[in-house]
């Protein structure tokens, strides 16, 4: 027994000593089965391992139950149990497709795995799939964090581009370059979608590499180039569409709206307007205003290089009429690029962007009293299109006209000539350093020429000055008279030319080394030089000989005794000189930190605050190589983590400066004579607004399949501008705000963002992809200026009272107004509430906020917050698949948790209405939700949350179906590449909102979500074809 057990105890120490002294070998290649040296072989759990040789051979002495994780940089980490193997070969994947992307950061590029700030981008075909006539249309959706609103959807109509929320009571647009070229959002105008490479946005304090402009963000776009050692390649891609109404609103028709009126007159003891006979259909101005109208767009590039240069040319021509106004509402865009790069020598290159713009549009008066849309909505169905071969006039109403005569004597054009360029060469010293110096600038001249002719509009209604652009379908000469009125000028014509000029120059130098394999340093050290100026002349001639718009010239209407009135001129400039820094190190491509420095001087500043200092510091931490990693399943992770500094510029030229106003209110010996009061005072100090903010993110890929971004930032805005009133004591001459501007307030905007894109190929004729994004953002403001309790914003419709402000503990531009609490119902319910001023049965019941038993109809003491027109949520879903020759993609969009201010129903008698007051209070326990109709005084139509909607919207933006032909079928012609398509935009909103759009969009922060009238996003169904030769 003795013998047996010695033996048991002999052999299991045999089995431990095998085990621990088993050596693994085996062969490492890369992913072209070439033997790959220098990679990493860990035991997971300790610190033992190995390298591979210069052949990818190795050996290893390890457990049998260990686990061995195989890691290079560029290459996704291996994991192989032992499993009692002694041969393990491996083939290493290189890293996550997404994660060796180059990506633009500012002078200078990076990979995303690299990054160590929240820095986006938007490649060239989910642009181009989208079939937009503007690249910011194609960036609703397509980023978190990052929000697309719509001004107009008119031709040529703009958006506005909001990164991170709304961070100031100014100007909240981002800083555009385009190929190093500072653009303003108007100038996206200029470019074709088709000729982008790419968008890189830089949303946290990394952008801090442009200083004092970079507080909304910074927007880097590329546009594309050709590559070198290849073949001319020729591309066309045109498409040819109809633009069509996606929405008309629920108005009265004839019948009701008589009914309606009819009812309103006799609750006011009026007699009745409309007789029997009258009621029916009447006219839908809507059908008649509205119409389908043309796109189109056509571009032609070639591109290719040789050993020693690459070219990229271009020409395009985009066309759009309008849906309402036709060729009124009309935008057209010529454009011609030239983008080269040559090396000189091996060390010397010179890079050549160059692009000319040529616009031509025309528009009609939108979003706002006096508007086409605004008078189509208002006008009455019993009056008919045309009066005895004219058209009628609506003579019941000052402020409503007949839109259709108003769109055909509507005549307006701005044609826009520009030219963008950068020239550039770059230098290499030796391996590590690289000298940049360039040159870009923008110049363009913008021309405008209206014609207003001397229009008689009905009994006391005409229009004969530069400022209203109505019409009436009778058209009159100076010295009739209208109503007793004698016209003392006719029609007028008004020309505008403005001139633009800046120039940015810049010197930069970049550095990059590697020590010992592992460490990396890289550095840029940088000046820049910026000057921006404008000049601009305009005048009005009056007496345009006949009416004729063809006569409709200054100089003629002068050699034809008319008279020039309201002549003005405007000219400006900025400087801007700056020094940075970035320096950046990382160890293994593990551990990464970045520092960025940027001095700004800027002639926009106050003489006591010129010089300005912004900056950041970045860092990120690579998980997944660290060696303690160990699940498979996430083969990349990255935490990163930011803060900085950076400023907002925006603000008005020369701001700083007093003022002298001439007045002619001065009494001597009891007359009065002409003298001068300073009409605002100066403030020396003025300076930038500031923005610090903190960024925590992380980025993973799983399953090599699947990219994950996610971020929470908190943004912190404080020293924006203000004019608050000024007092008596101060001696400034002119009613309201003329007081020194001055820095004060602070705004918080603070969010998580979320980006989830999966791509598969599933053979190699299937492929699909998934892209999701949401973003929540909370915006409050967190103070004013000393003294200065709120800032009141825009106001509503007629008489109606301020409607949005600016306000500590609230969002920015927030709706301020009073509270409902439903319908009186009878006089009982009156006595029992609050004091309401000319309450009777059926009005609106207000809630007393203050609690002293009346309602405030003068002041602020009952009104309070009622909506916001900031969504919470934003998100955007992108799906892509293909199938053999096919494919399809789609685009949605849907913005969540703002509200609409409904400011396009004008509270006037014979106003038309939505089709809502149907539901109107007419006895008691009728509604508890719409008032009475009477043309009698009411409070109905002061500001309230009556007049508030919910604004939440989604939207299928895009759809597109798409079949590339068979190389079998092209090849013979010489065409590498025939695809066919359909695309469709704005096919399905779903929203709640009664109005024509729900993206309702402003420049201004106070003018957001205000629904004036604004002219709708077109739905458009399209073909194309794009072919490459």
């Amino acid at each position: 027994m003795k013998h047996i057990l010695t033996l048991i105890t002999i052999l299991f120490y045999s089995a431990i000593l095998s085990a621990q002294d088993r050596v693994i070998s085996g062969k490492v290649t890369d992913e072209n089965n070439e033997p790959l040296p220098g990679v990493n072989i860990m035991i997971v759990g300790t610190s033992t391992g190995t390298t591979t040789d210069l052949t990818g051979n190795y050996k290893l002495s390890v457990d049998g139950e260990a686990q061995l994780r195989f890691s290079f940089i560029g290459y996704s980490p291996i994991f192989e149990k032992i499993n009692n193997r002694s041969v393990i070969n491996v083939k290493m994947i290189p890293d996550f497709e997404a994660l060796s992307e180059v990506v633009v950061v500012g002078y200078g590029t990076s990979t995303k795995k690299e990054l160590t700030g929240a820095t986006a981008q938007v490649k060239a075909e989910k642009i181009t799939e989208r079939k937009v006539p503007r690249l910011d249309q194609a960036l609703q959706g397509a980023v978190a964090g990052v929000n697309i609103s719509t001004n107009s959807g008119s031709p040529g109509g703009s958006s506005n581009i909001r990164i991170r929320g709304i961070s100031t009571n100014g100007d909240n647009n981002p800083l555009i370059l385009v190929d190093g070229v500072i653009y303003d959002q108007a100038g996206l105008n200029a470019l074709n979608p088709n000729d982008i490479k790419s968008v890189n946005i830089l949303k946290d304090a990394t952008a801090g590499i442009y200083g004092v402009r970079a507080a909304n963000g910074v927007v880097l776009i590329e546009t594309k180039q050709g590559s070198k050692d290849k073949k001319p390649t020729l591309s066309f891609d045109s498409y040819y569409g109809v633009q069509q109404t996606a929405k008309k609103l629920d108005l009265l028709n004839a019948r009701e709206y008589a009914v309606i009126k009819n009812e309103a007159f006799t609750a006011n003891g009026q007699s009745l307007p409309f007789a029997n006979s009258q009621l029916g259909e009447g006219t839908d101005w809507q059908d008649a205003v509205f119409g389908d109208a043309p796109i189109q767009n056509y571009n032609l590039s070639v591109s290719g290089g040789n050993s020693n240069s690459t070219y990229n040319i271009g020409a395009s021509y985009f066309g759009q009429q309008g849906i309402v106004g036709a060729e009124k509402a009309n935008f057209e865009r010529y454009n011609a690029r030239l983008n080269f790069t040559t090396d000189f020598t091996e060390k010397l290159k010179f890079i050549n962007v160059l692009l000319f713009t040529h616009e031509i549009s025309s528009g009609l008066p939108e979003n706002g009293i006096g508007s086409v849309l605004y008078n189509t909505v208002n006008a009455y169905p019993t009056e008919p299109l045309f009066t005895d071969d004219r058209y009628s006039y609506l003579e019941e109403v000052a402020d409503i006209i007949n839109p259709l005569a108003q769109m055909e004597n509507s005549f307006n054009e701005t044609l826009v000539n520009k030219i963008t360029g950068k020239q550039e060469i770059s230098y290499d010293i030796d391996d590590h350093f690289t000298v940049n110096g360039r040159l870009g600038y923008n110049y363009s001249i913008v021309d405008f020429k209206g014609f207003n002719p001397l229009t008689w509009y009905g009994p006391g209604k005409f229009a004969n000055t530069a400022s209203n652009e109505n019409l009436d379908p009778v058209i009159i000469q100076v010295g009739e008279v209208d109503g007793g009125i004698q016209l003392e000028r006719g029609a007028s014509v008004t020309e505008a030319r403005t001139t633009y000029l800046d120039y940015i120059l810049e010197g930069f130098v970049n550095y990059e080394r590697k020590f010992n394999e592992i460490h990396t340093v890289k550095g840029t050290l940088g000046i820049s030089y910026n000057e921006e100026s404008f000049s601009a002349l305009n005048g009005t001639a009056f007496n345009i000989p006949n009416n004729d718009i063809d006569l409709a010239d200054i100089k003629t209407n002068l050699a034809a005794n008319g008279y020039l009135n309201n002549v003005g001129s405007d000219q400006g400039f900025q400087r801007l000189s700056s020094q940075f820094l970035r320096a950046e190190y990382d160890y293994s491509k593990r551990y990464l930190i970045s520092g960025i420095l940027r001095r700004d001087g800027s002639t926009r500043f106050g003489p006591n605050n010129r010089i300005g200092y912004f900056g950041s510091i970045s860092g990120a931490w690579v998980i997944s190589d660290e060696e303690f990693y160990n699940f498979s399943a996430i083969e990349f992770i990255k935490l990163r983590a930011s803060f900085g500094i950076v400023g907002n510029d925006k603000i008005l030229p020369f701001g700083y400066r007093g003022l002298l106003t001439g007045e002619g209110v001065y009494a001597f010996n009891d007359v009065l004579v002409n003298g001068a009061a300073i009409g605002r005072a100066a403030n020396p100090d003025l300076k930038w607004e500031t923005t610090q903010q903190t960024n925590i993110g992380v980025d993973m890929s799983v399953f090599n399949a699947l990219e994950v971004t996610a971020n929470y930032f908190i943004k912190d805005t404080k020293d924006l501008l203000f004019q608050p009133p000024a007092p008596a004591i101060l001696g400034t001459y002119g009613a309201g705000g003329q007081s020194p501007i001055i820095n004060g307030g602070d705004v918080r905007n603070s969010g998580v963002e979320l980006e989830l894109d999966y791509s598969k190929n599933v053979s190699d004729d299937f492929r699909f992809g998934i892209g999701f994004n949401v973003t929540y953002l909370k915006n409050e403001v967190l103070s004013v200026p000393e003294g200065l309790e709120f800032q009141n914003g825009a106001s509503f419709g007629v008489g109606g009272g301020i409607a949005t402000r600016l306000e500590p503990g609230f969002p920015i531009g927030y709706f301020i107004g009073y509270e409902t609490d439903g319908i009186f119902q009878n006089q009982a319910e009156i006595d029992a509430a609050p004091e309401q001023r000319n309450a009777q049965p059926g009005d609106l019941r207000f809630v007393d906020q203050d609690g002293d038993g009346v309602i405030d109809f003068g002041g602020d003491t009952d009104r309070t917050q009622i909506g916001s027109p900031l969504p919470d949520f934003t998100m955007g879903l992108n799906l892509s698949t293909s199938f053999k020759g096919f494919d399809i993609s789609a685009n949605v969009f849907a913005a969540l948790g703002q509200e609409i201010i409904r400011n396009y129903e004008r509270q006037q008698p014979y106003a038309n209405q939505l089709d809502y007051v149907l539901e109107r209070w007419t006895r008691p326990g009728s509604s508890n939700t719409v008032p009475r109709v009477t043309t009698g005084l009411t409070q109905n139509t002061v500001f309230s949350d009556f007049f508030v909607e919910d604004g939440s919207f989604v939207r299928l933006r895009n759809l597109q179906l798409g079949y590339t032909l068979p190389q079998a079928w092209t090849n013979p012609a010489k065409i590498s590449n025939v695809r066919l398509y359909l695309s469709a935009n704005n096919l399905l909103t779903i929203t709640k909102y009664m109005g024509f759009d729900p993206d309702v969009g402003s420049p201004s922060p106070f003018s957001a979500g205000i629904d004036n009238g604004i002219y709708p996003q077109a739905r458009v169904i399209m073909g194309g074809v794009s072919l490459n030769f």
